[in-house]
Parts: C-alpha cells; structure tokens; sequence
C-alpha cells in the first residue's frame, strides 16, 4: 500500500481507503447499498487491514447510524490499527437541533459519534456539508475545541464550494484555529466538476482531497456498457437519482476506452477507472467500498501499478468536459493555441 500525507497536516494516510456505508442497512438508500453486518464487516476489515488500509470512512447518517455502529463493532480491540474518518451536519432527526453546523449541534454529533464507534477519540471528522445559517467562525471555533479536548485530531470538509472552504481556511489561520486538511469530493472520469475551482484550491491551500464514489456511483465497475440494459443486480436501480448525475454517452466514451485500457493491462474496468484517480493532483486518498469479499478485493488491485502516460491521455480525452463559467475562455484559448501554434 502507498501512503501520502493528508493535504498538508502529517497524518499519513493510505492511497485506498474503505468507505463503510454498506455496513448497517438501514433505510431505503443505505438497504440498496447494502446490509453488512458486523461479523461481515469484521472480515472486510481483516482483509484491509491486511493490504495496508488503515483508515475507514464513515458518517452518522449511514443507516441512521448503524454503518458507525457495525464498524465500531468491527474494529474492537484493534483501534490501534486503524484510523477512523466519520462526518456530521446533515439531518439525523426531525428535530432543528439535529442537523446543521452548530457548537451545541457538533459537540453532541461528535460524542454520538465516539459512542456508537467504541472509541474516546476520532482521527478525521469532517462536516458532511455547509451550514449558511452559522457563522463561520463559530463553526471553527468549535472545531478547534473538540481538538484541544483531543475529541478528534483532524478536521475536514465535503461537498464544500470554493467559497466556503477558503473562507473557513481564511478565518482559521486569521485566528491560528484549526484548520480544515481534507475535502472529501465526488471525483471520478465521469464527474470532472472538482478540476476547475476545487483542485486548484487544494493544492494552493494544502487541502487533500478525499474521493467519494470513484467509480461514478457504481457505474464504471464494468458492468455498464453501450447498447446493454441496466444489470438487474445494479444498485443503480434503486439510487440513481440519489447519486451525481450522468451524461449517458460520456459514460459510454469513456467506458470504451475503459474497456480499452483494462485489454491492454490485464486489469479490469473499475481498478483502470481508479489507477486513474490515484495519479491526480491533490488526491490524498481514495474510498472504496465492497458488499463482499470478492469487491474489495478486485478494488485493491488498483494500487501496485501505473497506467502509461499516452493510456492516461486516452482516458483524459474521453472524460473531458468544457468546465463552466469563468474557467472556460482560458481553456479554450488554450486548446485554440495549441490547435493553430503561430507560423514561423
């Protein structure tokens, strides 16, 4: 296993990471991602382990907190061996006091937390989302005391605009707070949006990213081709519109050139579509999840290689989209220079 800093704190953490959100199964999302128990879910983790990947990500709206129940469950006895990433901000209840970004919301959130995973403290804990009804500094403020009671150690973001994370960034180091060290993204072939103002961000800032759904929620694993009804078992069936939307033909460019590449290397279509991910800027680690054995393992034959540099063009071609206002003028001047070079 390769391990890389977290943006730029000094927390190592692996290139592959597990995402514990088919552990619990409950509710009509989380049940269609899948039910993994906890004897279940103590087997995946022996299995990651053993490959070398140390950190599990987690939420407290997964299953309604059961994925962090299961995963408590999973890790006992061994919490020195593992690195624990879990997130709060969304609703857990129909009440005001359980959602948003709030101290009195993220002081309960992060002990909720530490009960249902058997622990006294969590490496990463990120805000699942923006909360615009808070200020800003009393949502850093509060951070930064949970990690000097040594509640967490770590703190991050996801699904933050630009906007939001600099100014949280900004006031941090205005006032030598803790500040934020990961974004967790959705960041795929298929979903580019994260290249244009985000990436750019992160590696100025020192942000790592760390990648939710690299496989474009569930629909580069292979499965999905031109021309071919959607598989019965996909769980796209039930989840597709929970997930990131997807333009159907890029889907299929780019899953040819998949198809392609996973010929030329002799691996498969989902650990090209993740070798992929692992060699881009500002990516720290990466969340894989599995229902079973056999998923997590075909996942953890994307580390170990490389792609080759025209097979990583081929795959940037096929994924590229024009990025939106006001990125897209320079792009294309870009591209136009490079098209017509001047005449000597």
């Amino acid at each position: 296993m390769e391990y890389r800093r977290l943006g730029a704190s000094g927390l190592l953490v692996p290139a592959l990471s597990f995402g514990a959100a088919t552990f619990g199964g409950r509710g009509a999302l989380f049940g269609a991602w899948g039910d993994t128990d906890a004897e279940q879910a103590r087997r995946l983790v022996d299995i990651s382990l053993a490959a070398g990947v140390t950190m599990f990500d987690t939420a407290d709206v997964y299953s309604d907190g059961a994925s962090e129940e299961v995963l408590g469950a999973a890790i006992k006895g061994r919490r020195d061996q593992v690195l624990l990433s879990t997130k709060a901000s969304l609703p857990t209840g129909p009440r005001p006091v359980d959602a948003g970004s709030g101290r009195a919301r993220l002081i309960a959130a992060v002990e909720a937390s530490l009960r249902r995973l058997g622990t006294d403290y969590i490496d990463l804990f990120q805000l699942h989302a923006f909360d615009a009804g808070t200020p800003v500094h009393e949502v850093v403020t509060a951070l930064d005391d949970l990690v000097r009671a040594g509640k967490i150690r770590y703190v991050g973001a996801s699904n933050f605009a630009g906007w939001q994370l600099m100014k949280s960034l900004a006031f941090a180091d205005r006032n030598g707070l803790t500040r934020y060290v990961a974004h967790q993204v959705y960041y795929s072939l298929v979903g580019r949006d994260y290249e244009w103002e985000l990436m750019p961000l992160g590696r100025d800032q020192g942000v790592g990213a760390v990648v939710w759904s690299p496989l474009g929620w569930g629909r580069l694993t292979g499965r999905i081709r031109r021309g071919h009804a959607l598989p019965e078992g996909s769980r796209l069936h039930q989840t597709a519109e929970a997930g990131p939307p997807v333009d159907d033909e890029k889907l299929y460019d780019v899953v040819d050139v998949l198809d392609e590449l996973a010929a030329e290397t002799g691996k498969t279509v989902a650990q090209v579509a993740l070798n992929w991910l692992l060699r881009r800027p500002t990516v720290s680690t990466v969340i894989v999840g599995a229902r079973n054995e056999d998923q997590l393992r075909q996942n953890l034959g994307a580390i170990g290689w490389e792609l080759e540099a025209d097979q990583i063009a081929r795959l940037d071609k096929a994924g590229a989209t024009t990025p939106p206002y006001p990125y897209y003028p320079y792009y294309r001047l870009a591209d136009f220079a490079r098209l017509n070079p001047p005449a000597v």
